[in-house]
């Protein structure tokens, strides 16, 4: 009987976990930024700069400035970025003041994050995208969405390239 009570909490509460990380992959974004839409459709979104993404993808940088980013809740938003690769945004760069309530409700929406101390991060991950929370300066906060199928294309991209090349020896 023992056995069967650590069972059921057990699983009750691996489940209400994955529920959580549920929400997150619902939410697939910054309110209604989603990971892997195309840029055209992000109100507000103007052109940066061209980068690259880990010293070999070219990717772009888009800032975002509309009335419906200003805040999260009562927390001012100083800043929205989003990053597309091929125009399909794969990351979404959120920058805060520090504010104790954004940490609160990302527990509350997602669940208690993985903490991870090399990078001094708090870590929200699924399948397909992940969320991390950190320090970006003295007084701000960072939410950084990152899209996987788009981070996985970006490879496999990579390797027809590699394989282009090496038919044409």
């Amino acid at each position: 009987m023992k056995l069967l009570s650590v069972f059921f909490l057990f699983s009750t509460c691996t489940l209400a976990f994955c529920q959580d990380l549920a929400e997150l992959d619902r939410r697939k974004g910054f309110k209604d930024i989603k990971l892997g839409s195309r840029i055209d459709s992000i109100k507000g979104a103007e052109f940066k700069k061209d980068a690259l993404e880990k010293n070999e993808f070219p990717v772009k940088l888009y800032s975002v400035d509309h009335e419906n980013y200003e805040s999260i809740g009562e927390v001012k938003v100083k800043k929205v970025e989003v990053k597309t690769y091929q125009n399909m945004v794969y990351e979404i760069m959120v920058i805060t003041p520090k504010d104790t309530r954004l940490m609160k409700g990302l527990q509350k929406s997602f669940g208690k994050p993985i903490y991870i101390l090399p990078t001094d991060t708090y870590n929200w991950k699924t399948d397909s995208l992940s969320l991390t929370f950190k320090d970006n300066a003295r007084n701000e906060l960072r939410l950084t969405y990152r899209y996987y199928p788009l981070l996985k294309k970006m490879q496999v991209d990579k390797g027809k390239k590699i394989d282009a090349i090496a038919e044409d020896f």
